[in-house]
């Protein structure tokens, strides 16, 4: 049986080091790395430098939770926003 956790070697300020995450983590911080136009190894050395407690792979499932997390709540938010504007069709029916 396959395991779900895959084992990748990356390259974080010069030191090369293995992080084993299961392959929607890997896929999700690759979508961000992409969005952000930063390499993969960009992004860990930033998780890693802001990670308090814990081991690597933790807080890169933590940072790619705490963004996607962010993505819903924004998306709720402006969803709230029209709402309370009304949309902007009505809107233009109205000026």
């Amino acid at each position: 049986m396959k395991s779900p956790v895959i084992k990748r070697s990356i390259v974080i300020a010069g030191h090369k080091t293995s992080v084993s995450l299961e392959e929607a983590f890997w896929k999700g911080l690759k979508e961000i790395a992409n969005g952000r136009d930063l390499t993969l190894s960009d992004v860990v050395a930033s998780i890693d430098t802001d990670r308090h407690n814990g081991n690597l792979s933790s807080a890169i499932r933590l940072f790619v939770l705490d963004y996607y997390r962010g993505l819903i709540s924004e998306q709720h938010s402006s969803k709230s926003a029209s709402r309370d504007t009304g949309s902007p069709r009505v809107a233009a029916l109205h000026d």
